[in-house]
């Protein structure tokens, strides 16, 4: 990229909020990267000092200039000090936050714009749809990327998610990439977190999902009605259909304010999409949809009402993209597993084991009553919340786990935050529960994680189901500033293998 170009299309088509204060040194200068970390900074890149919460750029232009920064944007004045220096150009501007969201899409010639972009944005679900909507386009022979809270992949290439949605640099960067590998359709999970900072900004969505809105991040967001108008921004982004659970309460908001545009699903209320009939078991669902293009028959092998729900939601993308009844319930049919999402931990057990991301109060119910549905005999939950995150939500998990017959109390990311103080929030709303129903519920508090998912497998019999919540997909676990590798599912196997090891050994 030419510099001396960009700034003259900057000064001609930039944001109203940032305009260029100072120039200092040579603009007629090639920039072959962009960065906003110091550390990878090399020469011939343009630094961006970002003023973050935790971090200050500016702090870091020193490191970036010693390591050969060509260029660097910043929206503190250009010292004396720098104006010394006549090697690196420096270009002040109003608002470097601003300036990146024109800059990076030009750097990269404005990828997005060449793709078809689906976001689907909520509480709980998110991921689970994304990856059935990429099924879907995949089955129809589409070129499809996926950008999830799991993994980022196209092509030949798939990376370990950082965030749910990447940052606006590194957003542009991964669309750059997909484009090189010629990706024509893009399924995306598009969070609050990205909303409100704006990563996706200058991005056209063709549709747009809303899967619920259920208490969460409002360590992040003040209220619920603030998360609700983080969520909301995708849509006004969106150009095409949107796709909204008309079953929650804030999906009903969000389709007062698209008439014309929204496709209903739910269960209960029977707008575009619904189910005529469905049925559950941990083998899967079965289930006749009706949608704008007649009822689809549809087989899937996820389970739970809750999937219902996302299904729906993939339906309604798939029609949106154009796909034929039969490519939508073939797309749908291939899905076999999302990872960490009811996924079965099976070594020939006589009970079940279920690993499940739920770590909302609504996920965790949802997963309790789709195993109660299916008339275990005892289900035996283990789960923990996250420190330094929405505390509120703690007591309303602990209410909500009294409805399993078992309870292990244990760590979740405990982060800075001590495991046993986070339990006691925990506690506090499951001990709240046996004074409003009178029905004690029997829980046990083991703050290791990996010594309290063995006990949870330990309790369990002949017919009993055992969820461990919380982490899912994940693959580490922080405790402190110390990030160790844990994954639920791997531990649930080590238990399950001592545990026929022992029985053995009795024999």
């Amino acid at each position: 990229m030419n510099l001396n170009d960009w700034i003259n299309t900057f000064n001609e088509t930039g944001p109203e909020k940032s305009t260029m204060i100072e120039l200092l040194g040579k603009p007629n200068i090639t920039v072959d990267d962009i960065a906003i970390d110091s550390k990878a900074v090399s020469p011939g890149t343009l630094f961006v000092a970002l003023k973050g919460s935790v971090q200050d750029g500016h702090d870091y232009i020193d490191e970036a200039v010693a390591r050969g920064a060509s260029a660097v944007l910043l929206q503190q004045p250009i010292s004396k000090d720098r104006k010394k220096n006549t090697q690196t150009t420096f270009i002040e501007v109003e608002d470097t936050k601003e300036a990146l969201k024109h800059l990076a899409p030009y750097f990269f010639d404005y990828p997005a714009s060449k793709l078809n972009l689906i976001g689907i944005t909520g509480t709980n679900g998110k991921t689970t749809t994304a990856y059935l909507v990429e099924a879907l386009l995949n089955h129809a022979e589409k070129n499809t990327g996926l950008l999830s809270t799991i993994a980022y992949r196209y092509g030949q290439c798939e990376k370990k998610a950082k965030n749910t949605t990447p940052g606006l640099l590194d957003l542009q960067k991964i669309f750059s990439e997909m484009r090189k590998n010629t990706v024509t359709d893009v399924v995306m999970e598009v969070s609050s977190h990205a909303l409100d900072q704006e990563r996706v900004a200058g991005c056209t969505f063709e549709t747009a999902v809303f899967t619920n809105l259920t208490q969460d991040h409002l360590d992040y967001h003040d209220t619920m009605d603030d998360y609700f108008a983080a969520k909301k921004v995708l849509f006004g982004q969106t150009q095409g259909r949107w796709i909204v659970n008309l079953d929650d309460p804030w999906g009903q908001k969000l389709q007062e304010t698209g008439p014309g545009r929204v496709w209903g699903y739910g269960i209960e209320h029977q707008d575009t999409l619904y189910p005529t009939h469905f049925q559950s078991t941990l083998s899967g669902l079965k289930m006749h949809t009706q949608t704008p293009i007649g009822e689809i028959e549809i087989v899937s092998r996820l389970s739970g009402r809750h999937n219902v729900y996302n299904i729906l939601a993939a339906v309604g993308v798939g029609i949106a993209s154009g796909l034929s009844k039969t490519q939508i319930a073939e797309g749908i049919a291939a899905l076999k597993q999302v990872p960490g999402r009811f996924e079965k931990i099976d070594l020939g057990q006589n009970f079940t084991v279920i690993v499940d991301y739920a770590h909302t109060p609504d996920a965790l119910e949802r997963l309790i009553h789709t195993v109660k549905a299916l008339a275990p005999k005892k289900i035996i939950t283990c789960f923990g919340c996250g420190g330094d995150r929405d505390r509120g939500k703690r007591p309303l998990m602990g209410a909500v786990s009294a409805q399993s017959d078992i309870v292990i109390l244990t760590s979740d990311n405990p982060r800075s935050e001590a495991p046993l103080n986070i339990i006691e929030d925990i506690e506090a709303g499951l001990s709240s529960q046996e004074t409003e129903t009178g029905k004690r519920t029997d829980y046990e508090i083991m703050a290791d994680r990996r010594k309290a998912i063995a006990r949870a497998i330990t309790l369990a019999q002949s017919g009993d189901v055992v969820l461990i919540a919380g982490k899912g997909h994940e693959s580490d676990q922080q405790i402190g500033s110390e990030v160790i590798p844990f994954d639920d599912r791997d531990c649930a196997r080590q238990a399950l293998v001592e545990r026929n090891k022992q029985a053995a050994e009795e024999k």
